[in-house]
């Protein structure tokens, strides 16, 4: 494998064939002063409007109180931080919007609508709306006086969003599109202005094949609404169904070009599904400290519980993920940024620019949206854990944390949905020609033929050993990958299992490799002894990434493999996760007692 040359030489996907080095990667250390303070400002929100307000918010489902607190998160700059100065924006980089989504990440309902505002409901016009729709509605979205809503779900069409049966007919005089169709679980629905709406346009008795986007606002008429919904979690969200009864939108609101509606949805959940696992992460910050300080006021055996080594073991083994996914995001996210950069020095406009950055990392996107949904799931369910008969009272903040973290797995497209599609990606740009992974995939299977290197590296470059192992591990993910994909060729699509297995390798080896990269940079700023508990977190990480990567890969091979093949990639398997034991007891500790003694996250 060689390494990539420069941050904006980097491409989406290529962390499986190619080596990153520390330099490459943005650590959330990183952060200026003022984007510290602006995460800190988003914090602030929350502790001022949103927590002491929680229950009424979730006991009210009120559309008027919600749209209240956006409406003071507009007065603080919060809607409008990936807005264009020229649209009443603050123009922020991809990254500290990033940051601004996982600061807010703990706001349970709030976060909720805050994003689908900010992002699904905003970023279409910003990204593929012509200058007169960017100037009549972004500053207005970017300044909270008009709220935003994304209507594409229907009853029929959920992961398959290009099957809706929303139709759009000209009218007669030629100057509206009337709507008529059902959308449902419409996030803000019931105080939304203005609405994002996917119809297929109907001419002649001949329905499009594929969706067209439209802008439409409230007050055209035709708009009615069911309920707010009864839901599990994020009680306080207004989700709603919605129909449009011969709805006349203008034909100057189609969004950008007929037909061209599928493709809009698609960049525009890759970028819901990155906020998405940093909002995760975000809430899973404030869940471990909350169960840090229960832990440490909770006296069992005289004594406070966070003194036991299996609560310990909970504490430490939130923040290793945590870290990791953490890691993961940012990484993915910069290089988003600088993708950026460079399309736009090329001669791309801003819109156009970022649109491509984001199809290029729209792998990572999948992959984070699945780490850190995952992650926060664990991370909840062990904080009621810690709580004990108290995380499961509605009056410990567990219960509405546990709820509320459930949706993070369907939203954005199922984790299912994505791990099959990072999966698809991969092999399609592969097919492109636009990544190598046959080649490499071949390598490794000539490799496991051969007698293996039992020599013993004398590199003493920091995590040397360790980048080893992910070395082994990418070599591993591509060595299962190649061999299904040259059994099933073209039928491949068809057994989701196996697709869903080479997914979580893709994925724990790309957030093992975040953490150790992370760990390494942070200590060329700090020194190793400063840094010795990121050390511990994600060492802590890669073994974990390696036991899971083994499973993975074992559950595909006896898929599809039997007979020699089965034993000889079952043998590969085996060398390729291999790594030298550590004390990870010893390092969990370590881990949880720095946060026990300060009595909050702190990594």
């Amino acid at each position: 494998m060689t390494a990539v040359e420069n941050r904006a030489g980097i491409k989406g996907g290529e962390f499986l064939i190619k080596d990153t080095e520390a330099s490459q990667v943005f650590i959330p250390e990183e952060f200026t002063e003022e984007q510290l303070m602006i995460a800190q400002s988003c914090r602030d929100f929350l502790a001022t409007e949103i927590w002491p307000r929680v229950e009424e918010i979730d006991v009210a489902k009120s559309p008027e109180l919600m749209s209240s607190l956006m409406d003071k998160a507009g007065e603080l700059g919060l809607l409008g931080t990936a807005v264009p100065e020229e649209y009443g924006g603050f123009g922020m980089s991809f990254n500290t919007s990033m940051l601004v989504a996982e600061a807010t990440g703990a706001g349970n309902s709030f976060s909720v609508a805050l994003s689908a505002h900010t992002g699904i409901g905003t970023l279409p016009i910003l990204y593929y709306g012509n200058e007169d729709q960017k100037l009549k509605y972004l500053p207005k979205l970017a300044s909270g006086e008009w709220k935003a809503a994304y209507c594409l779900t229907e009853p029929d069409s959920g992961s398959d969003a290009n099957s809706g049966k929303t139709k759009a007919v000209l009218s007669e005089d030629g100057k509206s599109y009337v709507l008529n169709g059902q959308k449902m679980w419409i996030t803000n629905g019931g105080f939304a202005d203005v609405f994002i709406v996917f119809a297929k346009i109907d001419e002649g008795g001949k329905t499009d094949k594929n969706l067209t986007a439209f802008i439409v606002e409230k007050t055209y008429g035709g708009i009615t609404m069911n309920e707010p919904e009864h839901k599990m979690g994020i009680k306080g969200s207004d989700t709603r169904q919605i129909f449009f009864n011969d709805c006349h939108v203008p034909v100057e609101n189609m969004l950008s070009d007929r037909g061209n509606g599928f493709k809009i949805a698609v960049n525009i959940l890759n970028i819901g599904r990155i906020k998405l696992a940093v909002a995760a992460v975000g809430g899973a910050k404030q869940v471990t400290t909350q169960a840090i300080q229960y832990a440490n006021e909770r006296k069992q055996f005289g004594i406070a519980i966070s003194s036991f080594g299996a609560i310990k073991y909970k504490l430490a083994e939130m923040a290793v993920k945590l870290y990791a996914s953490e890691s993961a995001s940012y990484r993915a996210g910069q290089n988003i940024d600088d993708a950026i950069t460079d399309l736009k020095e090329k001669g791309l406009s801003d819109a156009e620019a970022k649109l491509k950055a984001l199809e290029q990392f729209a792998i990572e996107c999948a992959m984070m949206k699945v780490h850190g949904s995952e992650v926060l799931d664990y991370v909840v369910d062990e904080g009621v854990q810690v709580y004990g008969g108290m995380g499961y009272s509605a009056d410990a903040p567990m219960d509405r944390a546990y709820r509320d973290a459930r949706i993070n797995r369907i939203f954005e497209g199922t984790n299912e949905i994505n791990r099959m599609l990072t999966v698809d990606m991969l092999l399609k740009r592969a097919m492109k020609g636009e990544i190598d992974l046959m080649g490499p995939a071949m390598a490794v299977g000539k490799e496991i033929m051969s007698i293996p290197d039992f020599s013993v590296s004398d590199d003493e470059t920091p995590f040397a050993a360790e980048k080893k192992v992910i070395k082994n591990l990418k070599k591993a993910a591509l060595m299962v990958a190649g061999a299904a994909v040259q059994k099933f060729m073209m039928k491949l699509s068809e057994e989701q299992e196996i697709l869903m297995n080479v997914a979580d390798m893709a994925i724990e080896l790309y957030a093992a490799e975040s953490a150790i990269l992370r760990t390494e940079k942070l200590i060329g700023i700090r020194g190793e002894a400063a840094c010795a508990l990121q050390k511990d977190l994600a060492l802590c990480y890669l073994h974990e990434a390696v036991e899971k990567v083994n499973s993975a890969g074992k559950a595909a091979i006896m898929g599809f493999a039997e007979g020699d093949e089965l034993r000889v990639m079952l043998m590969g398997l085996k060398r390729f996760t291999k790594i030298e034991p550590m004390n990870t007891k010893n390092a969990r500790r370590r881990i949880a007692d720095a946060m026990i003694a300060e009595n909050k996250y702190v990594f």
